[in-house]
């Protein structure tokens, strides 16, 4: 029960990383807001989570849709603890000169944006009530990026560096910002970060250049944010904590 009486939101909270966060919080005693724009997906996971698990539906792109989203966690729960900004999208990966702008825009918006969005609905909060805790899923992709996806590892460089610079202005408000860093992982996104189907040769070519010889998996991710998001780390701000099995050593 390492996060007993904390109220947490995690968005794309449906299915992959942030689903095994979702289980993982509220098996340790949170209140969790599943929240995602697939709002039966967030239904089904809140449903079998239990523990007063809400559903919330939300288009993390959007400003007004990210507001009305925060406001209804914080109204039902009576506060709100804990941020997972864990929703993400990539293009497929391909030669940078095969990415519109609409793609581009469209990585941008859900990776980075987004944050941005849930920074200015968050921090007042945070502020009035004398803490808070922000986790931004980034990627390796921003530390050590292959070819073929470099407008999404732009955007998860921009995550990484966004929650140091993040840290240190919020730090004297008492609200710590991190990172988590996962390797690729067996997701619904891992076709479109490989460039070619899901096959154990294909998966091969990758796992190759993880020095401990698999994909990352939800529990993987789910055992960092769950640190991170405890009062065990009440004195850790503005880390990248790689969760990579050694890919970007």
């Amino acid at each position: 029960m390492r996060l007993d009486g904390k109220r947490a939101l995690i968005t794309g909270a449906a299915s992959g990383f942030g689903k095994g966060i979702a289980e993982t919080y509220a098996r340790e005693g949170a209140r969790v807001a599943v929240v995602d724009l697939n709002i039966e997906g967030a239904r089904a996971v809140a449903e079998a989570l239990g523990h007063g698990a809400i559903a919330v539906q939300c288009d993390v792109s959007k400003a007004e849709d990210v507001a009305a989203a925060v406001k209804e966690v914080n109204d039902t729960f009576g506060g709100l603890d804990i941020v997972v900004n864990n929703a993400g999208w990539t293009n497929p990966n391909s030669p940078l000169m095969d990415t519109d702008e609409a793609t581009f825009r469209k990585i941008y918006d859900i990776n980075v944006l987004s944050i941005f969005h849930m920074t200015k609905t968050c921090v007042p909060l945070w502020r009035a009530a004398g803490a808070g805790v922000m986790i931004n899923i980034g990627s390796t992709a921003g530390i050590r990026p292959r070819p073929g996806l470099t407008w999404y590892n732009s955007s998860k460089g921009a995550v990484n560096l966004m929650t140091r610079s993040l840290a240190v202005e919020l730090a004297p408000d008492k609200i710590r910002v991190n990172c988590i860093a996962p390797v690729m992982g067996a997701t619904g996104l891992l076709e479109q970060f490989m460039g070619m189907p899901d096959t154990p040769e294909n998966r091969q070519k990758f796992i190759s250049t993880i020095p401990l010889g698999r994909l990352s998996e939800a529990q993987d991710i789910a055992n960092a944010a769950l640190y991170l998001g405890s009062d065990e780390a009440n004195f850790i701000t503005g880390v990248v904590l790689e969760v990579d099995g050694g890919r970007t050593v």
